[in-house]
């Protein structure tokens, strides 16, 4: 099995936070300038991660913002992209083919295109105006960038404070969490690692998350049958196939839509017998604010998240890496 390397973790994150400035001094003249809206735009987990971008900044936000789907937009368009429009996207290899054909359809309608890319010398590095290179923490990220452009817009007057606290406290507190949960995620993967389909329900900007996990970790990585639900639509259909056996997750965040999971999670024990909650509010951030636990939800989650998938891979004999079909075949 993979070891845990808690220090390896703690430098990702911390290099990771250490990109704000570079992020700052891309979106600060943007702003200034003028930009009418904000897009982000992805395929697959880049999506996902685009998705809880998209919902951080609604809430708090007056500014436009909003997701789109790689491959969609190569064979729709979105008449809200134009010039004006600042796209942000990710990439870890930079050849994906819907992320290639997209940013060219971008760079015909004249759009600034804001890309992080794991490797400097990916494809789609001279297709983007700006490029930031670096590994990973695609979600902190994004965040950095929405974070900024509300703060810019008046919305986020604690940014500073909020950053203080991240560069002394955020990547160690995380890597506590990596350590804490270690024991729930090897029984949970002990349970559920053959399940015949797994069930997993989020919100808020736990969402965009949930949707990522159940897709591109449990479906793609070890081919296990997922489905995603969102708590505010689970009530609207899907319990009705839940029984005493089905195995579901739900992730309880910290954020403003915790009502909607909270709600899934005390109905659950009245029909299931094999469902699992998970809660951020029973992990410690020594140092981080109570008002900002909400933001930072979604990293104790992936935390939790990669202790379960290494214990699942090893009781699998199967390693992440490997695919039947992804990038193996001509599609």
């Amino acid at each position: 099995m993979r070891k845990f390397n808690k220090q390896e973790l703690i430098q990702s994150m911390d290099g990771a936070l250490k990109l704000r400035g570079k992020i700052n001094e891309i979106i600060d003249p943007l702003f200034n300038k003028g930009i009418s809206n904000i897009c982000w735009l992805g395929i697959g987990g880049t999506y996902a991660s685009g998705m809880q971008a998209n919902i951080h900044m609604k809430e708090k936000s007056a500014l436009e913002t909003f997701y789109q789907n790689a491959a969609e937009y190569i064979v729709t368009g979105n008449k809200r992209i134009t010039d004006k429009t600042l796209v942000i996207i990710s990439s870890v290899t930079g050849n994906t083919k819907e992320m290639v054909e997209a940013v060219k359809k971008l760079n015909e309608v004249g759009t600034t295109i804001l890309g992080f890319m794991d490797d400097p010398k990916a494809k789609l590095v001279s297709s983007l105006t700006y490029c930031i290179s670096y590994p990973e923490n695609e979600q902190l990220k994004f965040f950095m960038v929405g974070d900024r452009l509300m703060y810019l817009n008046g919305e986020f007057p604690d940014y500073e404070d909020f950053y203080q606290q991240m560069e002394q406290y955020f990547a160690q507190d995380i890597a506590e969490v990596s350590v804490k949960a270690d024991a729930f995620a090897k029984d949970f993967a002990q349970k559920h690692h053959d399940d015949a389909i797994h069930y997993f329900v989020g919100a808020g900007n736990q969402w965009g998350a949930t949707y990522s996990y159940a897709m591109c970790y449990w479906e793609e990585q070890h081919w296990l049958k997922t489905r995603a639900v969102e708590a505010a639509e689970f009530f609207h259909g899907m319990f009705e196939i839940i029984d005493r056996d089905t195995p579901v997750t739900v992730y309880v965040g910290e954020d403003s839509q915790r009502p909607l999971s909270e709600r899934v999670a005390h109905f659950l024990p009245e029909i299931c017998g094999n469902y699992t909650i998970i809660d951020a509010k029973d992990y410690d951030l020594p140092g981080i604010s109570e008002k900002y636990r909400g933001t930072l939800s979604p990293f104790v989650f992936h935390a939790i998240n990669n202790r379960i998938d290494i214990h699942i891979e090893h009781l699998n004999r199967h390693p992440m890496d490997i695919r039947r079909y992804y990038r193996a075949l001509d599609y």
